[in-house]
């Protein structure tokens, strides 16, 4: 799976691994990244129906090119010559590689293309002190079906026959700003299974969902899977979706829960990863529990290995709206269970001392969320 775009928060697994990153939808800010303009080398110059041809093949001092054609007489070639260094994906393994800082490269043209006599260039530099994208060159004279041009490190040409515009030049993008604080959200956006905005889940489906038995809570965020389902990494036992900004430290998170019908939910402060990862969260976390025993516990981890505190309260835990409130500042935390202060610890050892705010269940149930605010502790 390829993200077209990088639209999640900047330190869940995988950052910026997009062609373009827009992450921001409060401030509008977005970047177009190196991968637009190496996409662009190719679909700039070519429609849908063009092939590859066969010709295709490395340069003799490292690099590629390949050559498309709309089976007329449309011809377009990519050549690239990116360093090892710039060239690595997550996976699979690219085995080590030279490049020629420059180097000589002829071409021979054959076929239904021997008659060109001219190709239009687009040129790239993508690393070094000087950057270009997508540039328009000087045409390349070709004799004989036969043209021979330098090719330079980490950069990229397109040879075509289509003669294309310039893109257009859009509006510069907004400055960057943090997630604002303070944040509410109510979910009242339409109940049709959509997700709420700036929440990313990480285990579990949250969405919009209309509460007809309620109107004090008619419009709620609904964990939806019962099931664990199959996954190809260690994720965790518990649901969990994550808001905000990593660099969060002192802040107060609050949300209204229900619990449907078992388990439990959380709210969570200094969330500390997510992904694949996430079964290894640390983080502060406030648990409402159908438990006999203890009904409510603080927890530094999502797995719960690691009680800061617990105990039991007079309350019906399902079927019943609770609101939950987690603090945290320095070393101390608190939380409150609708108003009333559970616990109050002043020298927490807490192995997390930033990160994400968060919402979740113990276990695969649907609970429901609403009024969720999140702010700096005063």
């Amino acid at each position: 799976m390829v993200n077209y775009f990088f639209f999640f928060f900047q330190d869940l697994p995988f950052p910026r691994s997009g062609l373009m990153t827009a992450n921001q939808p409060w401030s509008g800010h977005y970047e177009v990244s190196d991968p637009i303009w190496v996409t662009a080398h190719t679909t700039h110059f070519t429609s849908p129906g063009w092939q590859y041809l066969k010709g295709v093949g490395h340069l003799d001092g490292g690099g590629s090119y390949v050559a498309l054609t709309d089976g007329k007489e449309g011809l377009t070639i990519v050549i690239e010559a990116m360093t090892h260094q710039y060239s690595q994906c997550v996976r699979p393994l690219l085995p080590p590689y030279e490049v020629k800082p420059g180097q000589a490269a002829t071409f021979q043209l054959g076929g239904a293309f021997e008659n060109i006599t001219r190709l239009h260039v687009w040129y790239s530099k993508l690393i070094g002190a000087r950057t270009v994208h997508f540039q328009s060159q000087d045409d390349k004279i070709v004799s004989g079906g036969k043209f021979s041009m330098e090719v330079a490190e980490n950069c990229l040409y397109t040879l075509t026959t289509v003669k294309e515009a310039p893109p257009k030049i859009y509006p510069k993008s907004p400055a960057s700003a943090p997630f604002p604080l303070p944040y509410k959200d109510k979910f009242d956006g339409p109940a049709d299974s959509s997700e709420a905005p700036y929440f990313a889940d990480q285990t579990g489906v949250f969405e919009l969902y209309v509460n007809e038995s309620s109107s004090d809570h008619s419009h709620t965020l609904r964990q939806n899977v019962t099931e664990r389902p199959i996954v190809w990494c260690n994720d965790a036992d518990s649901t969990i979706s994550v808001i905000g900004d990593y660099n969060w430290s002192n802040v107060t998170v609050s949300c209204d829960v229900m619990v449907e019908s078992g388990g439990g939910a959380f709210v969570a402060a200094r969330v500390d990863r997510g992904g694949c990862g996430v079964s290894q969260a640390r983080g502060v976390f406030f648990w409402l529990l159908e438990d006999d025993a203890n009904n409510w516990a603080v927890s530094s981890d999502i797995d719960r290995n690691d009680i800061l505190g617990q105990g039991k309260v007079n309350a019906t835990i399902v079927g019943q709206w609770h609101k939950l409130s987690i603090y945290a500042k320095g070393d101390s935390i608190a939380g409150s269970l609708n108003g009333k202060v559970l616990f109050d610890i002043t020298d927490a050892q807490l192995p997390s001392k930033k990160g994400f705010a968060a919402i979740g269940t113990l276990g695969f149930q649907k609970v429901q969320f609403d009024n969720f605010s999140v702010d700096k502790a005063k």
